[in-house]
């Protein structure tokens, strides 16, 4: 079995944004809707996740595919959405405390604002796509902003593989990609990965840009 460090192609002395900067390729070349599979995109992940850890055993290609026992009631969470792109059109601000009251009252279409269910097993960014909507994505793997979705209210845990800054995290920024409200009821606003200092972390391909033409 490689090591964390064979897997993302570092050496053992790689510093933090080496790391990072690895994690990002092998994230892309590995992830299964770029032609890589779902085992080494998995193995990228987990092989990750050791070394900001601080574990560096060897990685299985297996490791990080649990099952998921299926039972006949699994816990569901409302999460009602706003695109970010509507926001300046409308002269609201992220800030506004009643953001969402003044999104449902403006006659939105059904892509810009609504409501989807999540499933416990499902990331926001699956189950938007479960429910036909486009949200834009990249990497799926938490190493770029292109899913990035601020939350409005609710709580939405952030696992330690993704790249958003601290700063970011504090401002209620999450990655679609890689998370899943725990709350019954959630507000988030999708599409912010134009925010200030966002940009830097985009990655230029991506299935909504494909079919919107956006960039």
């Amino acid at each position: 079995m490689a090591s964390p460090y064979d897997i993302l192609g570092v050496t053992r002395d790689a510093d933090e944004e080496e790391v990072l900067d690895a994690y990002r390729e092998r994230v892309k070349e590995t992830h299964p809707d770029h032609g890589g599979s779902a085992r080494a995109f998995q193995a990228v992940k987990t092989a990750y996740e050791r070394i900001e850890a601080g574990e560096v055993s060897p990685v299985s290609v297996h490791e990080g595919r649990e099952a998921v026992e299926e039972t006949d009631e699994r816990p569901q969470y409302r999460v009602e959405f706003l695109n970010y792109e509507r926001l300046d059109e409308h002269d609201w601000s992220l800030d506004d405390e009643d953001l969402f009251e003044k999104a449902a009252d403006a006659n939105l279409g059904n892509a810009d604002y609504g409501e989807i269910t999540v499933e416990e097993s499902e990331t926001l960014l699956e189950a938007a796509e479960n429910a036909g909507l486009a949200w834009p994505f990249a990497c799926r793997g938490g190493a770029c902003s292109n899913c990035a979705v601020a939350v409005i209210d609710g709580e939405v845990p952030i696992p330690t593989s993704h790249v958003l800054t601290q700063e970011m995290i504090d401002r209620g920024i999450r990655l679609s990609c890689i998370t899943t409200p725990v709350t019954e009821d959630t507000q988030v606003v999708f599409n912010v990965k134009h925010m200030p200092a966002m940009e830097d972390l985009l990655l230029s391909e991506s299935r909504f840009n494909r079919a919107y033409g956006t960039d």
